[in-house]
């Protein structure tokens, strides 16, 4: 299974990106799709996720009212709006595979490589 990140850049504040994540195939422990994150010097933490079926969503609190995240069942793709982006959101962006929808990084079996999203003040 392989995960290709894209969408990232450099964006100012308040404005918006749309993050696209590809998966090669889907496999009986491909129930869960999610977006973590990584900013400098900080440990990686949970952004939102997304089960393929029913489409049901999570998102931590500093996504909650800004991101929307979404899957397109017939792309493989799931997809990470962010809207009202701030300086705080600048990280590596990471989307992620996995058995069941989860907040635990351990939860997740494969890991796309990652895109750089930087928002200026």
């Amino acid at each position: 299974v392989q995960l290709q990140a894209s969408g990232g850049g450099l964006v100012q504040a308040g404005g918006s990106l749309r993050l696209s994540c590809a998966v090669s195939r889907r496999t009986n422990r491909s129930n869960a799709m999610a977006w973590f994150r990584q900013a400098p010097g900080k440990e990686r933490e949970f952004v939102a996720a997304v089960t393929w079926l029913a489409g049901k969503t999570y998102y931590a609190d500093s996504a909650k009212g800004r991101f929307t995240i979404s899957r397109d069942n017939a792309k493989n793709t799931v997809y990470l709006q962010m809207n009202s982006l701030k300086p705080e959101d600048t990280a590596v962006y990471y989307c992620a595979v996995g058995p069941a929808l989860a907040t635990a990084q351990t939860s997740y079996d494969y890991w796309g490589q990652g895109t750089q999203v930087t928002v200026s003040s």
